[in-house]
């Protein structure tokens, strides 16, 4: 299969320029405002499930018996970074 330069030129600028354009919405959602309270970072469900590698559900039973603080803002459920950082911690057995 032959291509003429122009032809490829032409398809490499609209390439380039999609490329360009999937760039700066990437840097875009970089710079999205993180939700804090009293500059301390909050997490919501998604963010806490991915960085502990545990379900929904398990979130929901470290809330219910209490072991996992959280606040409600509107419906949607927020932990305190030092409230989650606490959490592990109390998770690790203590030395004797």
């Amino acid at each position: 299969m032959y291509i003429d330069q122009k032809y490829f030129d032409s398809w490499m600028n609209r390439l380039t320029s999609q490329l360009e354009k999937i760039g700066r919405k990437i840097d875009r959602q970089d710079n999205t405002v993180t939700p804090k309270i009293d500059n301390e970072i909050l997490l919501d469900n998604q963010d806490l499930c991915l960085l502990l590698k545990v379900s929904q559900r398990t979130l929901q039973r470290f809330r219910s018996s209490g072991k996992l603080p959280y606040r409600l803002i509107g419906r949607k459920v927020y932990y305190l970074e030092s409230d989650v950082t606490n959490f592990i911690y109390d998770g690790f057995p203590k030395n004797r």
